[in-house]
């Protein structure tokens, strides 16, 4: 494959299986490796909270309930718009700042876009009959026209787990491909719902074959699945896309999903990245979470950090 402009999105690659069917995983140096993030080394004051700062300046703040309401979206929004109280931004010197998105249904795209149309925030969409991707394939496309329609510029599609837990990697790849076909310009973020597809070696395999068919980001998990992001997923599929970026010239963005509620998680996450790739998937053009409770964890830390002190989590609260 040829070296590509690595400032533009990525395209739909040719599927190269030779490529695929040589991705492995040593499960045991995965989570020895895994097992160190944590402890190698740490920021401390004034670097942790510039580091935490940058990390809701990567949240995607997501909604995903069934009892979603519009009110309770555009609470949301407001949050993302303002995700530090103004007094704390100020002692912290901290610059405005906003969370990379806001995530929601596709029901709730109207009143997300309207909530957020004055800012810069993106609306990010769950799409092609999340969390499972059951629903047929037209059904599943038609989602996704309907979502970019309402105005979502990210798309969060799910991928069929059966074609990986069958090895059937051209499916995958031709179905990817359709999904991509269909975001037009909007960005999409292939949800691989790693909890279910067995081993690391097939995160790895299905992680080349999204971003050969045209993934801008791979994702972990819905945050519906019994296990949803772990380091050693993580380890995968951060490493499938330093390896595909140096195959190919195009940078993917990560992100992980499902867990992540605390801060000294974030710090842990963004280390992997600075170490693993490059302080450029630190940003949120190309690392996110998703997340819902992780910002309230943060402001603690932050305000800790403050005043000394920390100060009750509804004091904090998303909407």
């Amino acid at each position: 494959m040829n070296i590509s402009n690595t400032t533009n999105r990525n395209i739909c690659h040719e599927l190269d299986l030779d490529w695929v069917m040589a991705a492995q995983a040593n499960q045991s140096a995965i989570e020895r490796r895994a097992a160190t993030l944590g402890t190698r080394r740490s920021v401390k004051k004034e670097f942790q909270a510039a580091w935490l700062a940058r990390a809701i300046s990567c949240i995607d703040l997501t909604t995903l309930s069934g009892d979603d309401t519009e009110d309770r979206v555009r609470r949301l929004c407001a949050k993302a718009r303002h995700p530090l109280q103004a007094d704390l931004a100020k002692s912290l010197g901290i610059d405005p700042l906003t969370t990379g998105a806001v995530c929601v249904y596709h029901e709730m795209v109207p009143a997300a876009v309207a909530a957020l149309s004055e800012s810069q925030i993106p609306v990010a969409a769950v799409s092609t009959g999340f969390p499972a991707g059951l629903s047929s394939l037209k059904l599943r496309i038609a989602e996704i026209e309907e979502s970019v329609a309402a105005g979502a510029t990210e798309i969060d599609i799910v991928i069929s787990r059966r074609h990986v837990l069958n090895q059937d990697w051209q499916a995958l790849y031709n179905e990817m491909k359709l999904f991509r076909e269909a975001c037009g310009e909007a960005h999409v973020k292939a949800i691989l719902a790693t909890g279910e597809l067995g081993t690391l070696r097939n995160v790895a395999r299905a992680s080349l074959i999204c971003m050969m068919a045209g993934a801008d980001f791979i994702k972990t998990s819905t945050g519906k699945e019994s296990v949803n992001a772990t380091l050693p997923v993580s380890l995968v599929m951060v490493r499938a896309i330093r390896e595909f970026y140096e195959q190919t010239g195009y940078k993917v963005g990560y992100k992980p999903a499902g867990g992540i509620s605390k801060a000294k998680d974030a710090l842990v996450y963004l280390s992997m990245m600075k170490e693993e790739l490059d302080v450029e998937w630190t940003r949120p053009e190309l690392f996110r979470f998703g997340a819902s409770s992780l910002l309230g964890d943060i402001e603690r830390q932050l305000e800790h950090f403050a005043t000394g002190a920390y100060s009750a989590s509804f004091r904090h609260a998303m909407g």
